[in-house]
């Protein structure tokens, strides 16, 4: 899939706060605006302390074509983004995110079911969404924890797909990811959403061995890791994806973006 080396980038700004400029859209993942030191709530009396800064805040934001938002979990769309993202705003999240966010006066949601397809379009091109499914816990716990979602994000020229990209969400790995490739197509890049989170004992998002299965699993040319080292609840630091990635000597290149970096997505 060719296309300009600069038209597809992202910015980090922290856990899995990144600002992508996909062609001519702009969007952003899952807010996360709070200052080191202060917490967030998890829901089930759980809370979450913030380890850094953010790199991107309300002010330092372009106007945006959508908020693409995972899941509602406190570390994904906090206190901050609720005061501070317009509410025409689109977001395109989980079905149970957008009852909540429309709840809240937000009146531009689309509400997406698994491998449900959303659109935006800008001129000629086409910005497509499609909603992955995922396990934000094993067992008992995924009822308890909130729907979440990956996406996989298409940009669109003439009607020819010119760039895509996965970004995880706060899954586990499962084997079933492996239906991106066969619903999608092959992949420029993967983002992760890794940290091997711990919640009531148990591990709640992908640890660096995981993460390793999932790149392995696709095969992309480049994997750009986030959500890995900004709260206490995180266990595997990144080193143990990087370890585990090099050690199978798995496809591709990891690209580690530092807080407020902007980097290519293409291979």
């Amino acid at each position: 899939m060719a296309g300009p080396a600069d038209d597809v980038t992202l910015t980090f700004g922290g856990n899995a706060t990144t600002l992508l400029r996909l062609g001519g859209f702009t969007l952003l993942t899952d807010p996360n605006f709070i200052g080191r030191g202060q917490r967030v709530y998890l829901g089930k009396g759980l809370f979450a302390k913030r380890l850094t800064d953010p790199a991107l805040l309300p002010g330092d934001l372009p106007d945006l074509d959508a908020v693409l938002l995972s899941h509602l979990h406190g570390d994904h769309w906090d206190r901050i983004a609720y005061a501070s993202i317009d509410t025409a705003t689109p977001v395109v999240t989980t079905q149970a995110a957008a009852r909540t966010l429309a709840s809240r006066g937000f009146s531009a949601t689309a509400d997406l079911r698994p491998w449900q397809v959303h659109e935006l379009t800008r001129g000629e091109e086409t910005l497509r969404i499609t909603s992955v499914p995922g396990e934000h816990g094993p067992g008992v716990l995924a009822r308890v924890l909130p729907p979440i979602m990956g996406s996989v994000l298409e940009l669109l020229r003439g009607g020819e797909v010119t760039w895509r990209g996965y970004v995880t969400g706060d899954t586990l790995f499962r084997p079933y990811l492996a239906e991106v490739l066969q619903r999608c197509g092959p992949l420029d890049v993967v983002v992760p959403h890794l940290g091997g989170t711990k919640a009531l004992g148990f591990t709640v998002t992908m640890d660096g061995r995981q993460g390793a299965d999932l790149v392995e699993l696709l095969r992309p040319p480049v994997t750009v890791p986030v959500h890995y080292d900004d709260y206490d609840r995180f266990a595997s630091p990144l080193g143990d994806f990087v370890r585990e990635v090099a050690e199978r000597r798995a496809p591709g290149e990891v690209r580690v973006v530092q807080r407020g970096e902007t980097i290519s997505l293409r291979a």
